[in-house]
């Protein structure tokens, strides 16, 4: 033992002696003089001034010791691991669904099957492939020069351009492309070159490749685009849990109702094909399913998406369930409410109700018990509705109005819902993570692309700013009796703005707008620009969704470069509502100060002209902003690896081989570990410990229940008994490997000389994927997949603890795949 040394105890007058274990270092222990062993927590008691060499303590470094410790632990293997599970299962193991082998089969059928319906209807426009998938594909013809491109087998390149040349042993000139690669050109004939070559863009501002690729070394290519494919199959297998999980939910079929036919009656158009198309889809969902309705109506601004919505909560109204309608803004909130009040002034019994900051305290608590109290059937509002404080009687269906509006925190409560309640999703331009959704079949959606017969399409211009432009442009609008928005990126500015147009139309009503503006004062002036009163109308965004003004067409956007190309997209459709011919002036300060990432914004709004094209846009804007993953906001990277198309091609390949990559566990208790390692832990630790084998035991619970539970039980005893010894990380060890070979369907683990063999379930596909994307090369060139066994060759004969670390390190690389497989 070592050497002991008084010390002062400080909270009484009674002294203390510390000490270090020799045997066991790592552990401080506090004795009372006259008692036994208290304690053996380094945070029992505060010691100050003490050192330590060896095995006595003295005073000084005891910080340091601490911080020499914290190091060993955050090195440590297991340490390591851990962290990796936090990251990674935390959120999918908390919302996993339970569900059995056939449960799963019949479900992936089901998801195949949806995921078939999705690429028909929403891909319908790109060329179909005899696979029956989509080609992502480039005309050779359509690149220009310095165009970066993607062969599938060598690489991203750079195109330039398309000369004859005469092939060896013949006299007839053919077409070739030439590609410039790193190391070299190469080139291929058009026909070869439509088969393999794919535009290259990534989601960012940066258009161009780190690197081009090597035409005599394809290894980082490979790489690269095995990084891709791992990072689709998380992305497909995302998808996959989050369908499964909603087709888990249920609640009964609404009613048909024969009051039904009397509130469409009084809809004052003739709805458009595509129109009575959604109609059919939302009232399927309602009335004939027993999944919850997740759907998004994808129309362009005044196709009549708020009609489809209006349908929709009628149905569950008249079931006597309450219906939510979210929207971004109050300005739209209140013309959402005034479209509801008149299309419901028939039926005196249902209740309307808007919340609203501009309420007083008492108006909103008066509406706040109301809802709680099921006295107010539909409630209209702002993101205020998701909070806290408002509490449904009987909430029965969310209809959320342009849900890219919302912040993160606003998305992730109204993804909450949709396990419980049916969602219907509104939008003209939804953002890529919607539209990804929906393109890829797991989420319903109904297009609305033909426009209502008087509508005809907004004249776009776009060029750089001059006071003048803008002063044609409005005196135009004027001259024939018009409104105009004029709408600027930012608060600070507006008056600037006003100043300069009073000047130039002194005679005319001019209005501001803005999200700062007190509540009286920004409804009285949206209320007199509807009413005709104001003439030009100054504002933020907060014009961009759904506000409807008949008379208003023309718009004029300073600072284009400001905005998404959503926003813009939205901003534009502000006019053109009625049979005139609306005009859209998009001003920029000057072209050389846009980034490529916004000429490209511009260049696709110049071609989306027509009328109906919001989704096409929306598709175009997901290829310039990239992908959100499922669970989050963060765009997604991985695309740059091997560049959008060959990503969605990528994609659609993986979701029609959903159902192969699947891994099957084995019981934690049917796992054999074949290997003669019992580690017997120190006489001190077991002291210590006080109950070493109920500690033991809830170890073994902990790995009998998931990975999680295990990782939760050994950071537990960490934080309550510091740094295990060796003998017990071993063992530790030794439970980590069990349950991470149950978890990969592996069911057998021994070794026979210098090899490895695991037994498992899995088949060679599901192997090939996972030792793919296994980042330590030495574990992946050992392992070989034989009849159901994984194999590593060894270059010797190791002990058995070194065995049984080499295996958990090999099974943590495994491991550390399973997010990119379906787990049933």
């Amino acid at each position: 033992m070592a050497l002991l040394l008084p010390t002062a105890d400080v909270s009484s007058s009674r002294p203390l002696v510390a000490f270090r274990l020799g045997s066991f270092p790592k552990l401080w222990g506090l004795f009372n003089r006259n008692c036994n062993l208290r304690h053996f927590s380094k945070r029992c008691v505060s010691i100050t001034n003490v050192v330590y060499a060896e095995d006595v303590m003295v005073p000084g470094a005891a910080k340091s010791a601490r911080r020499r410790e914290q190091i060993e632990l955050e090195h440590d293997s297991i340490t390591v691991l851990n962290e990796r599970i936090r990251r990674f299962h935390v959120k999918r193991e908390s919302s996993k669904t339970a569900m059995d082998a056939e449960e799963a089969d019949r479900y992936i059928q089901m998801v195949k099957e949806q995921q078939q319906r999705g690429l028909q209807k929403l891909k319908g426009n790109r060329q179909k492939k005899e696979s029956d998938g989509y080609d992502y594909k480039v005309d050779p013809y359509t690149l220009r020069s310095g165009d970066y491109v993607v062969h599938k087998k060598v690489g991203i390149g750079r195109f330039v351009g398309i000369k004859f040349d005469v092939q060896k042993g013949s006299t007839e000139p053919t077409e070739y492309v030439f590609i410039e690669y790193a190391d070299g050109m190469a080139k291929l004939s058009v026909k070869q070159a439509s088969r393999m070559l794919y535009r290259y863009s990534l989601p960012n501002e940066n258009k161009r490749p780190r690197t081009l690729s090597k035409l005599n070394d394809t290894t980082t290519w490979e790489k690269r685009k095995t990084k891709g494919k791992i990072a689709i199959q998380k992305m497909v297998v995302d998808l996959m849990e989050l369908y499964l999980h909603r087709l888990k939910q249920r609640r009964p079929p609404y009613p048909k109702c024969s009051a039904m036919e009397e509130f469409a009656a009084q809809f004052s158009y003739t709805p458009t094909v595509d129109q009575k198309e959604a109609f059919r889809d939302v009232e399927k969902d309602l009335t004939e399913r027993e999944t919850p309705m997740d759907r998004l109506i994808c129309g362009d601004v005044g196709f009549g998406k708020t009609e489809v919505a209006l349908r929709a909560i009628f149905y569950v109204v008249s079931a006597g369930k309450q219906a939510m309608v979210l929207a971004p803004t109050i300005v739209l909130a209140k013309q959402h409410f005034e479209v509801i009040t008149h299309r419901f002034s028939s039926f005196p019994d249902v209740q309307i109700g808007l919340l609203s900051r501009f309420q007083t305290k008492s108006e909103k608590d008066k509406h706040l018990e109301m809802i709680k109290e099921g006295q107010l059937n539909i409630v209209v509002g702002t993101h205020s509705l998701l909070g806290d404080r408002v509490v449904y009687s009987n909430l029965g269906l969310l209809v959320v109005d342009e849900e890219q509006r919302f912040g993160v925190k606003q998305k992730e409560k109204i993804a909450s819902f949709k396990t419980s309640i049916d969602v219907l999703t509104l939008s003209a331009t939804p953002i890529p993570r919607t539209l990804y959704l929906a393109l890829t079949g797991f989420r319903d959606a109904s297009l609305i692309t033909t426009p209502p017969p008087e509508r005809v399409p907004i004249k776009t211009h776009l060029s750089s700013f001059s006071k003048e432009k803008v002063n044609s442009a409005i005196k135009y609008e004027l001259e024939r009796g018009g409104q105009v928005f004029y709408v600027f990126p930012r608060i600070k500015g507006l008056e600037e703005v006003k100043d300069f147009l009073e000047a130039s139309f002194p005679d005319i009503e001019i209005g501001l707008a803005h999200g700062k503006q007190y509540s009286k004062q920004l409804e009285e002036t949206m209320e007199n620009f509807a009413l005709g009163a104001i003439k030009i109308l100054i504002c933020t965004n907060i014009v961009e969704s759904g506000l409807d003004i008949q008379n208003a067409n023309t718009i004029i956007v300073q600072d284009v470069q400001q905005f998404g190309l959503a926003q813009l997209y939205q901003l534009r459709g502000r006019v053109g509502r009625a049979d005139k011919e609306a005009h859209a002036y998009l001003f920029y300060p000057d072209k050389a100060l846009l980034s490529d990432q916004a000429l490209e914004r511009l260049a696709a709004l110049e071609e989306c002209r027509e009328l109906g094209q919001g989704f096409q846009l929306a598709e175009r804007d997901m290829g310039i902003r990239g992908f959100g993953t499922i669970f989050g906001e963060q765009q997604s990277g991985d695309v740059g690896n091997v560049g959008i198309d060959l990503f969605f091609e990528m994609l659609f390949d993986s979701l029609s081989k959903v159902d192969e990559h699947r891994v099957v566990s084995v019981p934690y208790q049917s796992v054999k570990i074949d290997i003669d390692i019992n580690p017997h832990l120190p006489s001190e630790y077991i002291n210590y410990l006080e109950n070493p084998m109920k500690i033991i035991n809830g170890a073994e619970k902990a790995a009998e229940t998931d990975i999680w539970a295990l990782m939760q039980f050994t950071e537990n005893l960490r934080r309550q008994h510091g740094k295990e010894p060796y003998s017990m990380e071993i063992l530790l060890k030794k439970l980590y490997v069990r349950r991470m070979a149950a978890d990969l369907g592996i069911y057998r683990i021994y070794a026979s000389g210098k090899t490895v063999c695991m037994e498992t379930k899995m088949n060679k596909k599901v192997f090939k994927l996972i030792s793919e994307s296994m980042v330590s090369e030495v574990h992946r060139n050992c392992l070989t997949f034989e009849e159901h066994q994984i194999k590593a060759g060894l270059l010797l004969e190791l002990p058995r603890e070194q065995l049984l670390n080499w295996i958990f390190e090999c099974l943590v690389e495994l491991h550390a795949s399973l997010p990119a497989l379906i787990k049933y």
